[in-house]
């Protein structure tokens, strides 16, 4: 058996699907927009809005988006096996508002967690430092290479259309969760 870990998740667009916000985008802005159109982490432009508009239409929608968000496959399953030997910490850019709906959202898709941190902000150093991780799971780009740097940790980087820029070598880029699971593992094994 390897030796425990705390190992940091983001949520959104990491172990929940990262179309999640697609539909909700082509409904509200009249588009047609699929994952691949998604080539920037930033909406504002892709959707040719300003970040007002942006934030003034996340209000309104955030809430209900969260509690419909659907998981990414296979995350469910590694999550589960996981939680067995090694302290699960997710740490989002959520805001606290959303605290309730964060934690039923777990509750009720059954998705085993340790602590769950909402931020507020992309910048998650701080929160990395204070759960002392030991590897962590983003989507976002710059936040990967961040953690990776700061802390000297691997960091997993599940591929979208909006973080392929490159990155050090101990940001390892995933295309699944059964990619991810597989590193992982295997790290674990030399870890242990």
């Amino acid at each position: 058996m390897s030796v425990k870990k705390r190992i940091g998740l983001d949520i959104d667009g990491t172990i929940t699907s990262p179309n999640t916000f697609i539909p909700y985008l082509n409904k509200h802005f009249n588009k047609t927009l699929t994952l691949d159109d998604l080539t920037e982490y930033d909406l504002t432009s892709i959707l040719d809005i300003t970040e007002k508009q942006f934030w003034e239409w996340m209000e309104q929608h955030e809430g209900l988006i969260y509690q419909e968000a659907e998981l990414a496959p296979h995350a469910e399953n590694t999550l589960h096996d996981w939680t067995k030997f090694h302290d699960l910490i997710y740490i989002t850019a959520r805001r606290t508002h959303l605290a309730d709906i964060t934690t039923n959202w777990f509750t009720t898709k059954a998705i085993p967690f340790d602590h769950i941190e909402l931020v507020g902000k992309h910048d998650k150093l701080e929160a990395v430092r204070e759960h002392q991780l030991d590897i962590f799971f983003e989507d976002k780009h710059d936040n990967a290479v961040a953690i990776s740097e700061e802390f000297n940790i691997p960091v997993i980087l599940l591929d979208t259309p909006y973080n392929r820029l490159p990155a050090p070598k101990s940001v390892i880029r995933a295309h699944s969760w059964v990619e991810a699971k597989d590193w992982v593992d295997n790290w674990l094994k030399e870890n242990s």
